[in-house]
């Protein structure tokens, strides 16, 4: 288990890519599993727990459709396995990370402050990074440059968002 954590992490900072991936689909139920918790674990912080299951599950339809149907659309549908894995794997592991941000980033300070401009930054640059891995994984899996992957990647993010906030609106509204 430590080679896959360390696998996804090397995807992570870019040492490694999707192709390196075991096709399993006990690894890709492994990390559907892991991405859900951890998800379910962040959503939870800030919403009921059956919302938090509910977008947890759409959230991991919405990467599968996506990753179908783009491999579908270049032609390479043989990719999926190893491409949705890499992308569910690497975002549970980032979003691991953002866990200790995301619950500074929710939690309401004891003295009435604001929250914390360090707790800001980071929770930016792991979106930044999420983004970036995103794109260097869709890279490799439609055998496109860089700069296509990370293109599409912004847009699948931003139609996902888009998708997020308008079936779970009390995500978006702030109270």
């Amino acid at each position: 288990m430590f080679e896959i954590l360390r696998l996804f992490f090397d995807i992570t900072l870019f040492r490694k890519a999707p192709q390196d991936i075991p096709a399993s689909v006990i690894l890709q139920r492994t990390m559907v599993f892991v991405y859900a918790l951890i998800s379910f674990l962040m959503l939870y912080i800030s919403q009921p727990w059956f919302e938090a299951l509910l977008q947890t599950g759409v959230e991991i339809a919405l990467v599968w459709f996506f990753c179908a149907m783009i491999l579908y659309w270049v032609g390479k549908p043989a990719r999926f396995q190893q491409t949705f894995t890499a992308l569910i794997g690497v975002d549970a592991l980032i979003s691991f990370f953002a866990f200790p941000v995301l619950s500074a980033l929710t939690t309401p300070m004891p003295d009435g402050s604001s929250i914390p401009l360090l707790a800001i930054f980071v929770f930016i640059t792991l979106i930044l990074w999420h983004w970036l891995v995103t794109g260097y994984v869709l890279h490799h899996a439609l055998s496109q440059p860089l700069p296509f992957g990370l293109g599409v990647a912004l847009l699948y993010l931003m139609v996902s968002y888009q998708i997020i906030g308008v079936l779970f609106p009390e995500v978006v509204v702030s109270e």
